[in-house]
Parts: C-alpha cells; structure tokens; sequence
C-alpha cells in the first residue's frame, strides 16, 4: 500500500482487489457526464480484517490530503470504523448505529464518515416495489445473510415503509452466529411492529424450509454473497418459490445460481425478479454526489442516463 499525495480531486475506492473492479473503466464516464471533469478515482487495496495501524493510516492520509476529497468502503466497512472512528471529525446517524463506514467524504475541512447503504437500499427498494405491496398481500420478508447489505435492507423495512405497509414478518438467516447477534442489537433499536425472527442455519435445505413458509408476493433476497464472492446459492433448485413472489438478488455479475433458479420458476409462479444493477448504480452515486458535493437525480432521464453510461463502460447490459 502506497498513499502518494493526489495531484487532482481524487475519490478513492477502499477494497480488496479495486483494479478489477468495473467502476474502474465507470467512473471517468460519469466523471465527465457530472461535470467532474479534472476528478479521477484511485484503489486502495488491503487485506481482509487488516492491521488496524492500515485502516489508520487510509484514514489520517484522506484527512490530511488536500486534493484526496473522500472514498467508498466496501468489504472493509466494519474494521475501517472500529479501527478509526476517533479520526472521524463528524459521524453521520446511520454509521453510528450501524458501526461501520461506506462512505468518506470532506466538508469545511472536516472528516465525515457515513453509512449509504441504507439509503441506497432503500432506493432500490421503493423503485422496485409495487405500490402498497405489504398492505395489499400481507405478505412476508425473508433476507439470506445478515451482513451489512442485510442490516441496510432490513432497517429499512423495519422503520422506513409506512408502518401499514410494512413486511408482516421478517426472517433473517445467516450461517454465521456472531453476525445474527449483530443484526439483532441494530434491530433492538428500531422502532417497529414487525415480527422479525433470526435463523442460524448450516445449509441450503434449511433456507428452503423457511421459503416454505413464506406467504404468496413475499421478498426473498440474497443478501449472501453466493454467485459473486463465492460459488453457489444459499437454496437448493427444490425450493419452491411462493407464488407471485419478489426476488431480489444483490449481484448483478458473476455465476449467479439464485437468480438463475428464480428465472427457472418464473412463468410458473408468476415471480417479479431483480438483480442488483441499479443497487450498484444508487450505491456509487451516493457516495460521488457526497464526496464531490453535487446533486445526483435518484430516478428520472439524468439516472437514466448515469445507468446507460454504466452499462456501455462496463460492456454489462443488465437484463
């Protein structure tokens, strides 16, 4: 890892391996379409669960950098905060009570540390879901995983849909125990009316034992990874999908088993099916209408334009 002062307005992209990253070749098209015409996008790779003194020495350099205006965090966003939380001059709602850090950006020559993730979840979620779905079909939610996309997710359903149309259960499961805990204390904070029930599960028949109980229209997501960081799928090809039901997988690339088992049933249970295009686009242009401190459309001809430019740059035509 080598910080060397930036020469123009630079965001950085904290990750594990950025250069491969498809907002590489993104970026510079959006940069000119925004009018950031002299800003570029630099990688700052580390390993996961880094020493602490790395996640410092990231932060203190953004801070102290004039021309470094701020990042995007991903895989690192719970360690960076825990390591670094004391260098942050302001600290945004959603990061405190999520403990963890999407998003660095400069203001008045403060350091300021957010969590995006639940407003770009919920963005994608109002853009996709029919109106007054939950109070139509008393349906439920049931999201796979419990990291940081599923504690974005679920906080939003939880507290902001209007409480009448909210998920009249919410199943959250996750193979690993230490991360239920977590999403459990956020959730302890939430003023809600919902049922929500926590699932500690060892494989993929146990999720589908839970898709079984699940109402006609319910959310299903992939909160896990499965298709992108790592092969697979969180259900097995015999879980039955209820009727009329929402799946929503996270990615958008990769070998994505779930979406293809989806689109296997589609026809016949009558399924609405997303990916996680327009998550990718609403969660990077968060984070660059926050850094460089410009108004980013969130829906309409601009978005529209921002996601086309996405897609040719990256040679993706999400279907």
């Amino acid at each position: 890892m080598k910080l060397t002062p930036a020469t123009q307005p630079t965001i950085y992209f904290i990750g594990v391996t950025t250069s491969s990253s498809m907002i590489m070749s993104v970026f510079p098209k959006w940069a000119k379409f925004l009018g950031l015409h002299d800003a570029v996008i630099k990688g700052i790779d580390l390993k996961l669960h880094d020493d602490p003194a790395r996640y410092r020495d990231v932060v203190n350099f953004i801070k102290h950098d004039p021309l470094s205006r701020g990042a995007l965090v991903t895989t690192h966003k719970l360690d960076l905060f825990h390591a670094a939380s004391n260098l942050f001059d302001e600290i945004d709602f959603y990061a405190n009570l999520m403990g963890e850090t999407s998003c660095l950006s400069k203001r008045d020559g403060k350091l300021v540390c957010h969590a995006k993730d639940p407003i770009s979840s919920g963005l994608t979620i109002d853009g996709f879901l029919p109106k007054s779905h939950f109070n139509k079909t008393k349906a439920d939610a049931f999201i796979i995983g419990a990291g940081g996309s599923a504690i974005a997710i679920s906080w939003h359903l939880m507290t902001m849909l209007e409480e009448q149309d909210r998920p009249r259960n919410l199943f959250i499961a996750d193979r690993d125990p230490v991360r239920l805990d977590h999403i459990r204390e956020i959730h302890a904070k939430a003023k809600t009316t919902i049922a929500v029930s926590y699932h500690l599960v060892k494989s993929a028949d146990e999720n589908d034992a839970i898709i079984a109980k699940l109402a006609a229209g319910s959310l299903i997501v992939n909160a896990t990874g499965l298709g992108k960081d790592a092969p697979g799928s969180p259900i097995t090809d015999a879980a039955l999908l209820p009727e009329q039901a929402i799946i929503w997988e996270l990615n958008y690339r990769g070998d994505l088993v779930f979406l293809d088992q989806a689109k296997a049933q589609h026809a016949a249970r009558h399924l609405q099916i997303e990916d996680g295009w327009i998550y990718f686009i609403h969660g990077w242009t968060q984070v660059i209408g926050e850094v460089f401190d410009v108004t980013i459309p969130t829906e309409g001809l601009v978005f529209d334009e921002i996601s086309k430019i996405a897609a040719h740059a990256s040679g993706i035509r999400p279907q």
